[in-house]
């Protein structure tokens, strides 16, 4: 069964090895990386492909619509330990548009448990309703929701205890803030990067 997958991950670990003998021997040691990507679960947003890195150079945590909730546990287990443990400098969060997850927040649908999920969206298209009432287009106001999801998001990240207790020890720590395109494979900076607790309060959301 699913034969098909099993025989392209037995091509692709022996092209990593024609190019590299030592690769796999390295990932058994530790891994060390230097960024923790906060990103979507939607399968055209493949994290270590967009940015080009191997595998044990990106810790990634994906859900549905790139939410960092101080609620979940899931996010917070992962946040801790890749900067208490891991000692990542940089963290990025990461939406993009299109996003399935940031149009079903606001579609006025009920599909279950994901409407919970989603709500923080809701919270944050009603602190900008002006903003996106006056965009025309939907497509374009969908876009421009992603986009303060992630600031959103961004700001979540920064004002978590593990980051700032981080900050407190000297720790440099960057959260960043991205919108990848599927339609063209380019990432925009949204350029909402906070570096200290003053950046965090200086975030306007």
């Amino acid at each position: 069964m699913l034969d098909h997958l099993k025989a392209k991950n037995r091509a692709w670990a022996a092209g990593k090895l024609s190019v590299d003998p030592g690769f796999f021997k390295r990932l058994e040691g530790q891994q060390s990386p230097e960024y923790l990507w906060i990103g979507c679960a939607d399968s055209r947003v493949p994290a270590n492909e967009i940015v080009d890195l191997d595998p044990g150079e990106l810790f990634v945590h994906r859900n549905v619509a790139n939410l960092a909730p101080p609620q979940d546990a899931n996010y917070l287990s992962v946040l801790q330990f890749a900067v208490d443990v891991l000692k990542v400098k940089h963290i990025m969060v990461v939406g993009h548009y299109g996003c399935g997850g940031v149009a079903a927040a606001v579609d006025g649908q009920r599909r279950g448990l994901v409407d919970h999920w989603l709500h923080p969206i809701r919270e944050v298209a009603a602190a900008h309703r002006a903003e996106l009432d006056a965009i025309p287009h939907q497509h374009e106001r969908l876009n421009r929701l992603c986009e303060l999801n992630v600031v959103r998001q961004v700001k979540n990240v920064a004002s978590d205890v593990f980051v700032q207790d981080a900050w407190g020890r000297g720790q440099a720590i960057s959260v960043h803030g991205w919108v990848y395109s599927i339609s063209n494979g380019l990432i925009t900076d949204l350029n909402v990067t906070v570096r200290n607790p003053k950046d965090v309060d200086d975030l306007q959301i």
